[in-house]
């Protein structure tokens, strides 16, 4: 049926009707001719585009929009291959090319063929999709970022660390990552309150922010306090160690929440791809193992991973389980350091301490189980069980020295603390100023009023109290001028290098000491260990030292036994000068040199170099690789030489591991020892990658040194 004809009052009816459409906004209409450039444009996309359509009008289609790739959409690409094909397109999301402003489009278009069955050019039409398209992304947003922190959340950290490091195992690529854990966030969310611990977390996300800016670099929140850094490319250890102490000290620094002043800590564990797990998954249960590593070491601590720490999360597990029943099954006790006064070194205090003896593994340390019992909710009867037995302890002794016993913030913060305190003293009938009782400064974190009616609490029933580690935790002044303390303990971080020339720390502990002397309290310094340390003090005016110059921790009957005179009087044995503590080191590593491995026993070890014990007839000069175990190698030179003994210098000093040792800071990478033959997998202990390196067809030489088993001095071949 034919067409009927269009009248031109229809003609000035639709023409009307195509201007109202065009200024409402609604929508907007284009064409172009056959070589694909503007014929007409509405006055709208003019407008919104800063240009007349003058301007417009035979420009190419594809300038009014930008074409690069978008971070969630590839199809703008599609454009200009759709309209050389000539092609229907409908509903086509591209965005205008504004550099000030965003602006979406969905234009479709459909090609225009003439009478002669030529094709002509497009018509088209456009409609404003810029806020569905700024809803989507926020919705996306939303799905991939925390709403809290701004910060990746955990699905989007997941897909990303997933993509990368597919993409850097084909590309052969290193990427660290890094889970970092907030230590005493639990007690500021406790005792502040849920919204001041989401502040706290915001003020938490800024620090990170400001010192990992690498656009490269991810940091997200995976839910509560725990944060994860993506890093690529980067496997040197000693600046992973460097950017894990800078996120430590930021996180550290004292907090403003809502008027309440807060100091929390923070532990981060260190894995690598590809050397502790090639997956994801590898690399972030790699990663957790040291973080874990990190808070059990003592927190505000990092930690890379090392193959036994599988063994040591084992231990720790085991630790934990044993600890619960190590009070009933009488497994605990409490030794007691002597404090002595300066001047006399009469004994005139003893700090409890607390032992425990493992049935199987033996002597547990405190760095060790204290970690743990506060991790577990342990801390609590542990240190009430302390308490009371140090008090059942002291009134025993002979003469009237006081007992210090340290108080977790934990106790402290338990509203019944006061009557447990009470009930130690009225058990064992302690006078009250005998028993002093030795705070940090994490007590201040909660509840202010209730902290100071602790404090009322406590000195009215007599007891002494002790500021300890004072100067770490960036101690506030207003802590000694509100709170009733008796004495301030001087940390041994600022003891130190007291004795250096051009060390501040003097000045540090004049001060202290001063302002002690002004509030009527009394100073103990702590960890005194030699002679020029102790005569620091003398000069300095500190009335107290605790140390190993004067004696380490010992039991009841031994401080029963040193006091049947009424005074216990020690005197002062120890070096002459401090020397920072050595590492023990006994282990055996390979010694590589030409074509020969050999077992050697290392001795010592310090950034620049070790002492090995095992081989003979060394010359000085001779260069060795030496193979410290999971891809760690390091090049080295004999500096000296006698009988079995070498000193070797590293060519590259060794960096600080996180847990008070040393490592290599790179190792050789499994992708190297893929290519070498072995499998593609994380580092295991003990690999010797060496002899797979060596080239196919290499003539082998006779071994030039011979081997001493340094426990019977047998010389062998090699």
């Amino acid at each position: 049926m034919p067409t009927a004809p269009v009248s031109n009052q229809e003609l000035r009816q639709a023409l009307l009707l195509l201007r109202d459409y065009e200024s409402s906004g609604i929508g907007w209409f284009w064409a172009s001719d056959s070589d694909g450039r503007l014929t007409y444009i509405s006055d709208v996309v003019a407008q919104r585009m800063g240009r007349s359509r003058e301007e417009l009008l035979g420009q190419p289609i594809q300038s009014l929009f930008l074409l690069e790739r978008d971070e969630d959409d590839t199809v703008e690409r599609t454009l200009p291959l759709i309209l050389s094909a000539r092609k229907t397109f409908i509903d086509l999301p591209v965005r205008a090319a504004l550099d000030d402003a965003e602006i979406w489009w969905s234009i479709s278009g459909r090609p225009q063929i003439g009478s002669d069955g030529n094709f002509v050019g497009y018509r088209g039409n456009g409609t404003d999709i810029t806020a569905t398209r700024q809803s989507q992304r926020d919705a996306s947003r939303l799905a991939q970022y925390d709403s809290l922190t701004g910060l990746a959340n955990r699905h989007r950290m997941g897909k990303r660390l997933g993509a990368t490091l597919t993409a850097y195992k084909t590309a052969k690529r290193a990427c660290a990552v890094m889970m970092i854990d907030l230590d005493r966030f639990k007690q500021v969310n406790d005792t502040l309150g849920h919204p001041a611990g989401d502040e706290l977390l915001k003020q938490v996300a800024q620090r990170l922010q400001r010192v990992v800016t690498d656009k490269n670099c991810e940091i997200g929140r995976l839910g509560g306090d725990e944060f994860q850094i993506m890093l690529p490319d980067i496997d040197d250890r000693g600046r992973l160690g460097e950017i894990a102490k800078t996120i430590i000290t930021m996180v550290s620094q004292p907090y403003q929440i809502e008027g309440s002043r807060c100091v929390i800590g923070a532990s981060v564990g260190i894995a690598i791809a590809p050397y502790d797990g090639i997956t994801s998954e590898e690399v972030v249960r790699s990663a957790d193992l040291a973080l874990y590593a990190s808070k059990d070491g003592g927190r505000g601590q990092f930690r890379f991973y090392s193959s036994d720490l599988h063994s040591e999360a084992e231990r720790r597990r085991q630790i934990e389980d044993d600890l619960r029943d190590a009070l009933g099954n009488d497994q605990m006790r409490v030794v007691y350091q002597p404090i002595i006064d300066t001047l006399t070194n009469k004994v005139v205090s003893l700090e409890a301490f607390t032992r425990w003896e493992h049935p199987e593994l033996g002597d547990v340390p405190p760095s060790i189980f204290i970690p743990i019992a506060e991790e577990a909710n342990l801390i609590g009867p542990l240190g009430d069980w302390i308490l009371k037995q140090a008090c059942a302890d002291a009134v025993q002794w002979p003469g009237s020295p006081r007992v210090s016993v340290n108080v977790s913030a934990a106790q402290f913060s338990n509203p019944g603390f006061a009557a447990v305190v009470a009930q130690a003293l009225a058990q064992s009938e302690l006078a009250p100023e005998r028993l002093e009782l030795e705070l940090t400064e994490s007590i201040f974190l909660g509840d202010r009023a209730a902290t100071e009616d602790m404090f009322v609490a406590l000195k009215m029933l007599g007891v002494r109290l002790a500021l300890d580690d004072f100067g770490t935790g960036y101690s506030s002044l207003s802590y000694l001028q509100h709170a009733p303390f008796d004495k301030i303990k001087i940390d041994k971080s600022f003891i130190r290098g007291v004795t250096e020339k051009d060390n501040r720390n003097s000045a540090i502990i004049t001060a202290i000491v001063s302002l002690a002397e002004a509030l009527g309290m009394e100073t103990t310094a702590e960890g005194i260990e030699a002679h020029d340390e102790l005569e620091a003090m003398r000069r300095l005016k500190v009335g107290q030292i605790q140390g190993f110059i004067y004696a380490a921790a010992v039991s009841f009957e031994d401080v029963c036994e040193a006091m049947m005179s009424g005074e216990w009087v020690i005197e002062p044995d120890g070096p002459s000068k401090y020397r920072p503590e050595r590492r023990t080191v006994l282990r055996k590593v390979g010694l590589i040199h030409e074509d020969h491995r050999y077992e050697v026993t290392m001795r010592n070890l310090s950034r620049s170099g070790c002492m090995v014990e095992g081989l003979v007839d060394v010359p000085i000069g001779t260069q060795f690789v030496i193979d410290f175990g999971e891809g760690q190698l390091s090049v080295a030179n004999v500096r000296r030489s006698a009988g079995s003994m070498q000193g070797l210098e590293f060519e590259q000093p060794l960096v600080d591991d996180g847990a008070g040792g040393l490592c290599t800071r790179h190792r050789v990478s499994p992708y190297v020892l893929a290519q070498a033959g072995m499998p593609l997998t994380a580092l295991a202990p003990g690999q010797s990658p060496m002899h797979l390196m060596q080239q196919p067809g290499m003539p082998i030489s006779l071994p030039k040194f011979g081997q001493v088993d340094p426990k019977v001095k047998s010389v062998r071949a090699a």
